[in-house]
């Protein structure tokens, strides 16, 4: 996202010194330095610290990049104490039951102000393992797994397990200046983690990190700019993110606004010249006769007269509604028992339920030679029971269907008009299977209604569906 690159590069310009002035009235780094020299000495002979091993020397190679002449290449464990916490053993129950000291794990930072954690421990872990706590300021960085940069600056005293590296900085460095510092070198140290099987980075690797050091004054710009140039990115970051789902879902939305125009007549021109409709329904009504007649489908049972109060919009006058049932011979499926099924490629695919769907294909994973319930070549295989509303065109030439599935089989008209509706109805037929075991019923299929133009018109929609759903799938963003 171009906001995240934008922070890097603000981040970046902001340790090379490019994101503020140089003022000739800041006082001198080296000033700065001789300050924490004194502090260091003055808490060793008071025994608050221990005396550090000698950090090596900066040599010319280590350094990135060029800084200001008033600023300095110095190695974090010069301007802070750098200190790893531990976890108290989780055996014993009393370091943890009741406590009230944070303790903080590398899941709690946020790269923020940390005011509060998952997890406390009592003062008895605090009593009897190394753990230390940590003053209110201190800037904590993860070592750990995925984590790895992670930071956050203490807004609470509190202990850290041992995946974190807690800094407490001496007086004269901006902790806030750390910490952004820090956030723009999590790449780095990203990569100085890589190679085991668990990422870390050690507390050794950190202090002996390079870093420019501005003088106190220079610090505190740098932040104050940073603070509010990172609001406003991290404001473009959440304009961006809302843009970005938008752009995800604006092809389906787009689609779904789309196929109801085109089931409300809206889409198409109504033509004059058209047939009846009821023409239609009387061919319809003939086709079924002959089928039943030949024994090739079943005598249905009589469909609910259509009410007022059912009719969900208003569609052109050489329409009509009718019932599903009305244009289609609906195929129920049924289950086969283990003896009746094979997984040896032998025999007609057995399709069980929506874990065969996969986008417009089939995984076929059984087989049968006791097919009862066939479904054949362009029927619309519905899922009803279960995970309820895939639907798939299908395209094997046969396949005995299980009964959380039903067929769906047009008998007379334009296939394509019919399956863009029933597309257009999955959010609805889903909402009708709600229940303690979703599914939806044969009768509630059968008398599903459907707005029915006449054959003309029908073509007329998908040849404009076709062409406009193709033109939306090339918006999809993947």
């Amino acid at each position: 996202m171009l906001a995240d690159k934008l922070r890097k590069s603000v981040l970046q310009s902001a340790i090379q010194g490019k994101l503020t002035e140089q003022l000739a009235t800041d006082d001198k780094v080296e000033d700065l330095l001789q300050a924490i020299k004194e502090e260091k000495e003055l808490l060793i002979k008071e025994k608050k610290i221990k005396k550090q091993k000698p950090l090596p020397e900066i040599t010319e190679d280590e350094i990135p990049f060029a800084i200001p002449e008033n600023w300095k290449w110095v190695r974090l464990g010069e301007i802070g104490i750098w200190e790893a916490g531990t976890t108290p053993s989780r055996s014993k129950s009393e370091y943890y039951i009741n406590g009230k000291i944070p303790w903080v794990k590398t899941g709690d930072l946020t790269d923020s102000i940390l005011k509060s954690v998952t997890e406390n421990i009592t003062q008895l872990a605090l009593e009897e393992t190394s753990l230390k706590i940590k003053p209110v300021g201190s800037v904590l960085i993860a070592m750990y797994g995925a984590t790895i940069g992670k930071v956050s600056i203490l807004g609470i005293e509190a202990t850290t397990n041992q995946a974190c590296c807690a800094c407490v900085t001496y007086k004269n460095i901006y902790n806030k200046y750390i910490f952004y510092y820090l956030i723009s070198q999590r790449d780095n140290f990203k990569k100085m983690g890589a190679g085991g099987a668990q990422p870390n980075i050690s507390r050794e690797k950190i202090i002996k990190t390079i870093m420019p050091l501005p003088p106190l004054a220079e610090q505190k710009r740098i932040v104050e700019k940073l603070d509010n140039v990172l609001a406003n990115i991290d404001e473009l970051k959440a304009n961006e993110e809302k843009l970005s789902i938008l752009q995800k879902n604006f092809p389906d939305k787009l689609k779904k606004s789309i196929l109801q125009s085109a089931i409300q007549g809206k889409l198409t021109e109504q033509l004059a010249t058209d047939d009846n409709v009821e023409d239609l329904l009387q061919a319809i009504k003939e086709e079924k006769e002959r089928l039943i007649k030949e024994k090739k489908i079943k005598k249905q049972k009589l469909l609910l007269e259509i009410t007022e109060e059912e009719i969900p919009f208003e569609i052109p006058k050489n329409w009509k509604w009718v019932r599903l049932g009305k244009v289609i011979e609906l195929i129920s499926g049924r289950d086969l028992t283990k003896d009746k099924y094979n997984n040896n490629y032998e025999g007609i695919p057995y399709i069980t339920g929506a874990s065969n769907f996969n986008n417009n294909n089939l995984i076929i994973d059984r087989w049968t030679d006791k097919a009862t319930s066939i479904a054949v070549k362009n029927d619309i295989l519905l899922t009803c029971k279960g995970t309820i509303g895939e639907i798939i065109v299908l395209k094997e030439d046969k396949v005995h269907i299980a009964r959380q599935i039903m067929a769906i089989r047009l008998l007379y008209g334009n296939f394509d008009y019919i399956k863009w509706y029933i597309i257009s109805q999955i959010d609805k037929l889903k909402s009708m299977g709600k229940s303690i075991i979703p599914g939806i019923s044969r009768e509630m299929i059968l008398n599903y209604l459907i707005p029915l133009p006449p054959l003309a018109e029908q073509k007329r929609i998908v040849e404009k569906l076709d062409k406009l759903l193709a033109d939306i799938e090339e918006l999809k963003i993947e």
